[in-house]
């Protein structure tokens, strides 16, 4: 998805373990892991007047990860994917050196006719320095091929990367986790020993205790040590645990760019304004650079 404005919450605050915030970057936290950027879509409702239209914009230097709870979403891009996410699925694309792509709602949908409810993320994980030149590639995957597992009180997923013993089918370029947590009664998530790296925690619905405070949906915790203190869930609620090895550079971000170069960055600026960019064959839409 396009990046139009980036979401930094300056009431983020300090809790002891963790950092607080609404989702990243955020004003003490600019990225966990190789995770960069993390916007949560929804939920909305679209339906016969509204629907999902983000034309054809450009990427460099990271992947997107994009993950439904509800809702479709027709991707398309320069390398000639055509796919449909439904919810669960992972849909994976590496931008490398640079691709477009635009994401839509299906049009079986709006030939229904009928409101429906939009929900999910839409997330950017930068390309370690070495693989950012990277040949663009696209990936998806069904639920039935991630894996999954439950404890009394929770059912994981793990949408990306390794982490509880399991590792994902999705072809990540860095030592990274992402994993999905339902709970159906109040629950202690013990993360230390089962996830490695810097540690990251999404609340999507429902709520979390974690340092004798209580944190409710819509916020982010972030562990500032890579062992986090056990958090207890409550019941009924919906999580997404991210992040892993934080990279040795900087990384620096304008719009949908990202690279540990400032010079790529506004070489792709220059790429994009000129048209001179990789553009897809089968649309002529174009989102302008930002000023």
């Amino acid at each position: 998805m396009s990046n139009t404005g980036l979401i930094i919450e300056e009431r983020s605050r300090d809790i002891g373990d963790f950092l607080v915030g609404r989702l990243i970057p955020f004003r003490q936290k600019r990225m966990v892991g190789p995770f960069i950027f993390i916007d949560h879509m929804g939920p909305t409702e679209l339906g016969p007047h509204q629907y999902m239209d983000v034309d054809q914009h450009p990427h460099i230097g990271l992947s997107t990860l994009t993950y439904l709870m509800e809702g479709e979403i027709r991707h398309q891009d320069g390398i000639g994917t055509d796919q449909v996410i439904t919810p669960g699925a992972v849909n994976w694309m590496v931008a490398g050196k640079g691709v477009t792509h635009t994401e839509r709602t299906p049009q079986a949908l709006r030939d229904k006719g009928k409101s429906f409810t939009m929900h999910g993320y839409q997330i950017w994980v930068a390309l370690p320095k070495d693989l950012e030149d990277l040949a663009p590639s696209f990936h998806h995957f069904e639920p039935s091929e991630l894996p999954k597992w439950e404890e009394q009180g929770a059912r994981f997923q793990l949408i990306a990367g390794t982490g509880y013993g399991h590792t994902s089918p999705v072809p990540v370029h860095s030592d990274l986790f992402m994993v999905d947590v339902v709970t159906t009664q109040d629950f202690n998530l013990n993360i230390k020993d089962h996830l490695k790296g810097e540690i990251g925690i999404t609340v999507v619905t429902g709520g979390v205790w974690a340092c004798g405070q209580e944190i409710n949906a819509g916020n982010m915790l972030v562990s500032k040590t890579n062992d986090a203190c056990e958090i207890k869930v409550k019941a009924g609620s919906h999580l997404l645990l991210f992040g892993g090895k934080a990279f040795p550079e900087e990384r620096h971000i304008y719009w949908n760019f990202v690279s540990h170069s400032k010079e790529k960055i506004e070489h792709a600026k220059s790429a994009w304004e000129e048209k001179s960019f990789p553009m897809m064959e089968n649309d002529d839409t174009y989102v302008s650079l930002p000023k």
